[in-house]
């Protein structure tokens, strides 16, 4: 086993967890906040203001001889609209714009060259934010495998199970069994 964590966001940090905790290789989804400026250990309300500058992100934990980062990211990248600056769906403000934290060298290289390849397949120009990461600050308990625990939430039910089902249509083969 090789483990490596990957730190991204896309809008409702629950929608990412929930799609990346069905990808084979995946160990650990981790819901949190990085990417501020505002001193201290940010709260949900407060990143919610969108006056700390962090992002809803989420930290995943992955045994890389089972999944790549490269593939990881392709399938961050087209389940969900990386055209849309700091908004997704009903989601808008800074907090939940589109991102990707490099933890080194080698991830910002290889998400340099994803986001070059995958722009051509988007109308728009892909608008995802390329950034080092920062501190990590992990979310509230009650945000931790949002949707596994409130599947028939209506936020659930209208937003994440699409984003699944777009999954498991274009990844079926990437997918836990």
């Amino acid at each position: 086993m090789k483990i490596e964590t990957m730190t991204v966001g896309a809008g409702c940090f629950w929608c990412v967890e929930a799609v990346l905790n069905e990808i084979k290789g995946v160990d650990k989804v981790i819901s949190g906040y990085t990417g501020g400026k505002a001193p201290g250990r940010p709260t949900y309300r407060e990143i919610c203001s969108g006056l700390t500058g962090h992002a809803e992100v989420v930290q995943v934990t992955y045994d890389s001889d089972i999944v790549s980062y490269q593939d990881l990211l392709v399938i961050f990248m087209t389940t969900h609209d990386p055209t849309t600056l700091n908004r997704q769906g009903a989601d808008a403000g800074t907090q939940y714009r589109s991102v990707i934290y490099y933890h080194n060298e080698e991830q910002q290289n290889i998400a340099k060259v994803v986001l070059k390849e995958l722009d051509a397949f988007f109308e728009s120009p892909i608008v995802t934010e390329l950034s080092p990461l920062g501190i990590f600050y992990e979310a509230e308990e009650y945000h931790q495998d949002y949707y596994e625990n409130n599947t028939t939430n209506g936020y659930c039910s209208a937003v994440i199970t699409p984003k699944i089902n777009k999954l498991r249509s274009l990844y079926g083969n990437k997918l836990k069994a």
